[in-house]
């Protein structure tokens, strides 16, 4: 028997083998498509839409089902029945980070955002904690928001209304909202060392964004240098471009609609005024300014498809066996676009979250900071941050398009991580 012959028999001895191990680990989990050798269901999937292929898929094999991205299994919830059942009643058993390679490969583990197990607990812990010292959920905190609304006021001023493109001010921000809790000083929006601070975190947006899918004295202590390091570094990356990232939509989304415009500020006219900053007390009394912030995020649907979770253990659910350490992908999307929930989820309507009596109305469906026990650390100061960034820069200026609000384009950019939108232009006219 030549050597060539032998090689083959191996090659194909080990092709079966592998075949036949997939084949009976998928008679446990969730259905789902096929999957071909090696590449798994990966041809099935469109990048470039994750979330319409998901969609596909459960309209065949239900609201959870398997996908093999390669040779490993990801569970897919799709819906808020799934969701929900998953992260609120089996919290812990879901509350793993998923395989992720991009942030593995830099973090190594470290931080909050891609951490696990007790490193996650403590960090999370130690994290929330620290915030509220700082002032999370009091009014000192509210007062270093209002103090970077002005300054970013002042700062869209200098553009004297000419046509200008908002993302670097609008990412500047929210990221000096995080430099004033974390080291209790803002940075002129020109300093260097805080331009280089925005252009690292900008890289290492670029780099996780990519297509993520292919691939001392107590030893026992999680208090390291590393996981203090990174989980700073969690504040600014979360807290910075996730916020940036929505107020620029919500900017865009306002020029595309200025009847929801007008409707804003004639609330804010009659609640707060030309001359008084908004506070966050006012936003009870705003219901339609409410309700478009609300639906801005129901609608640019920023992660699609979450972070990616894992299960902690093994588990039976919904009489499937998952075993521990599969990645499970909750589809987002699938909860903020329930047509059910939300008629005509396709169009922005700030209606779907009003009543018939103009009251703001909760909703469950509601989950654009994800849900459970991993809901995101920083969901109050982003919610902050989005009213008194919107309501000031909206009290001070009258938004115009360089172009017709009807040739807006809309649609989101979808580069495998984030929905980012398209750029734009817009002229800030002073009141």
């Amino acid at each position: 028997m030549t050597l060539g012959v032998l090689l083959g028999l191996v090659f194909s001895c080990l092709f079966l083998l592998s075949l036949w191990r997939q084949s009976s680990e998928r008679r446990k989990l969730p259905p789902g498509p096929t999957p071909l050798p090696i590449i798994g269901n990966i041809l099935q999937v469109d990048l470039k839409d994750i979330s319409k292929s998901l969609k596909n898929f459960s309209k065949v094999y239900g609201s959870v089902f398997t996908l093999y991205l390669g040779r490993k299994p990801i569970v897919v919830l799709h819906g808020y029945k799934a969701l929900k059942e998953a992260f609120i009643d089996h919290g812990d058993e879901f509350a793993g980070r998923g395989h992720f390679p991009m942030a593995e490969k830099i973090g190594k583990g470290h931080g909050i955002v891609f951490s696990s197990g007790r490193t996650w607990k403590e960090m999370r812990r130690f994290s929330l904690m620290t915030l509220r010292n700082f002032g999370m959920g009091k009014r000192s905190i509210e007062d270093r928001v209002q103090e970077e609304a002005r300054c970013l006021v002042e700062e869209l001023r200098k553009s004297n209304g000419s046509p200008c493109d908002p993302s670097f001010i609008l990412a500047c921000a929210p990221c000096n909202v995080i430099c004033s809790i974390i080291f209790q000083n803002r940075f002129d929006y020109k300093d260097q060392e805080f331009l280089n601070f925005m252009n690292v975190l900008n890289e290492n947006i670029e780099i996780l964004s990519s297509p993520w899918m292919q691939e001392k004295n107590n030893p026992k202590t999680e208090f390291t240098h590393e996981n203090l390091f990174f989980s700073a570094a969690d504040l600014f990356s979360a807290g910075t471009e996730t916020t940036s990232t929505t107020l620029r939509y919500s900017l865009l989304l306002l020029l595309k609609h200025p009847e929801v415009t007008a409707k804003v500020q004639k609330e804010i006219d009659h609640v707060i005024g030309r001359y008084r900053i908004p506070c966050m007390e006012d936003r009870s009394h705003m219901p339609y300014t409410d309700a478009v912030l609300h639906e801005v995020q129901r609608y640019i649907n920023l992660l699609p498809n979450n972070l990616p979770h894992a299960v902690t253990c093994d588990i039976k659910f919904r009489n499937y066996f998952i075993p521990k350490g599969t990645t499970v992908i909750a589809s987002l999307t699938s909860v903020l676009h329930d047509d059910k929930e939300f008629p005509n989820p396709e169009r922005f309507d700030p209606g779907h979250f009003l009543d018939e009596n103009g009251k703001f109305k909760k909703s469950d469906y509601f989950v654009p900071f994800s849900t459970g026990k991993r809901i995101c650390v920083g969901e109050g100061l982003a919610r902050m941050e989005l009213f008194l960034f919107l309501t000031t820069i909206l009290q001070s200026f009258n938004l115009r398009s360089p172009i017709d609000p009807n040739d807006l384009d809309v649609t989101p950019v979808n580069n495998g991580f984030v929905s980012l939108p398209p750029e734009f232009q817009i002229c800030f006219i002073p009141i």
